[in-house]
């Protein structure tokens, strides 16, 4: 899982910057873009995240046929709503970028990019859900793979959209979106292909509504709590540009690059995340509680020292790395301070996410939509803006990092002590 999202979070990183290649207007452009996709991406995983503990809990029991119904009926419903989400963002495009503090000269740019890169919401739903449903019957190897060949493919097809190469027109900014739309399309296809008829995961789209509505009702208890809990974090994003914004479009510029590092450092924590949802769905169903709170631990130990490590090495290699995006001094400034403040407090942010995930899968979600809030609203925005006013963008990255390191503790801690609880009621020894 953990090699297939480096070669997801690589074709971004690539894609950046081959954008950066057009100016900084390009690049202050697409960071403003940044908030408003990771929305539309938190609303999909939180289908994912339904579907994988839904299917992962209905494998746990032996039930084949209700796991491919929750597949089939998820995968139907999330592209549905994507589409729904595609239309209105697309005729609100100049209102959304405005409110988030888009100065006018780069609207053109913002609305060249984002009328195609919505069309991508829709194709990434139908993908990630399936893909989530194969996770959830413990094949990780299978979706790595298949998020490997999308990445390996947006990334060939990156300069030839953008720069118009092998007789394509150079499409600038917009070449970047066609290029996620292409590549999602034919690993879509080429998945719905291998997955129906050659592992049957998926059931008939002719059911009984009310077995349909049985599947949709079942998978957003999960589904709605994770979606809040993954649009917190984006929502809270587009405050943050509009904030950075205030210090001009270098700012947001050096910040939409830090943006685009982050997850390449993130990597090994999204991946514990995107397992530990069926891993304790399946175990909680079939009543091995001890193994939830063994894997707990061995998350918590691995995500202190791997954090603290990265942390270390960010100190030295964030100055390079953000060299590679931009020539301006300033930009880099920015990026690197966000990567030096906030990077001590990764270790603490990947057990949020595998704390989240497992609450998910053991289907009681409200508690990560708790955590999320505490991280994000209660603790986070207020410490932001007093941090801003006390110490401008850097109290901005050190609000960060404090709500990171205080609500992974918590998260720590209430995991353990609702497991214990199923345990004390289930009469498990």
């Amino acid at each position: 899982m953990a090699l297939g999202l480096v070669a997801i979070f690589s074709f971004e990183a690539v894609d950046l910057f081959f954008i950066s290649q057009l100016g900084d207007n390009s690049l202050a452009a697409v960071s403003f873009a940044f908030p408003v996709i990771w929305l539309l991406m938190g609303i999909g995983i939180g289908f994912e995240a339904g579907a994988s503990s839904c299917v992962a809990r209905a494998i746990g029991q032996g039930d084949l046929h209700r796991a491919r119904r929750l597949t089939t009926d998820t995968v139907v419903l999330s592209t549905a709503v994507a589409v729904g989400l595609c239309v209105v963002g697309l005729l609100t495009v100049t209102p959304v970028f405005t409110l988030l503090g888009a100065p006018g000269e780069l609207l053109p740019l913002i609305d060249e990019y984002m009328t195609v890169r919505y069309w991508v919401t829709p194709v990434e739903a139908a993908l990630w859900t399936s893909l989530a449903a194969i996770r959830a019957r413990g094949n990780t190897l299978l979706e790595g793979k298949v998020i490997t060949a999308a990445a390996v493919l947006n990334a060939a097809l990156d300069p030839i959209f953008i720069f118009g190469l092998l007789g394509f027109p150079a499409l600038g900014i917009q070449g970047a979106a066609f290029a996620s739309l292409t590549g999602n399309l034919i690993m879509l296809g080429l998945m719905v292909f291998y997955l129906g008829p050659r592992l049957g995961v998926y059931a008939s789209l002719f059911a009984p509504l009310r077995e349909i509505f049985e599947s949709w009702r079942h998978m957003l208890v999960i589904g709605v709590p994770a979606i809040i809990t993954n649009a917190i974090v984006p929502v809270s994003n587009g405050i943050v540009v509009a904030m950075v914004a205030a210090y001009g479009i270098d700012a947001v510029a050096g910040f939409g690059i830090a943006m685009r590092i982050e997850p390449m450092a993130l990597i090994p924590f999204y991946a514990l995340s995107a397992v530990s949802s069926p891993f304790a769905g399946q175990n909680f169903a079939a009543g091995q509680f001890d193994r939830i709170i063994e894997a707990r631990n061995v998350v918590t130990r691995f995500c202190i020292v791997f954090g603290l490590t990265l942390a270390l090495v960010l100190i030295f290699v964030a100055e390079p790395i953000a060299s590679v995006f931009s020539d301006s001094p300033e930009i880099r400034r920015v990026a690197v301070q966000y990567l030096w403040l906030v990077s001590v407090s990764y270790g603490a942010y990947g057990l949020v996410m595998s704390v989240c995930a497992s609450f998910n899968g053991i289907g009681v979600p409200l508690p990560g939509v708790a955590l999320s809030v505490t991280r994000v609203i209660v603790v986070f925005l207020p410490l932001a803006f007093v941090g801003r006013w006390l110490f401008d963008l850097n109290g901005l990255f050190v609000a960060a990092a404090v709500s990171n390191l205080g609500v992974g503790t918590l998260a720590f801690f209430w995991l353990g002590r609702r497991v214990r609880q199923a345990k004390t009621v289930s009469g498990i020894p």
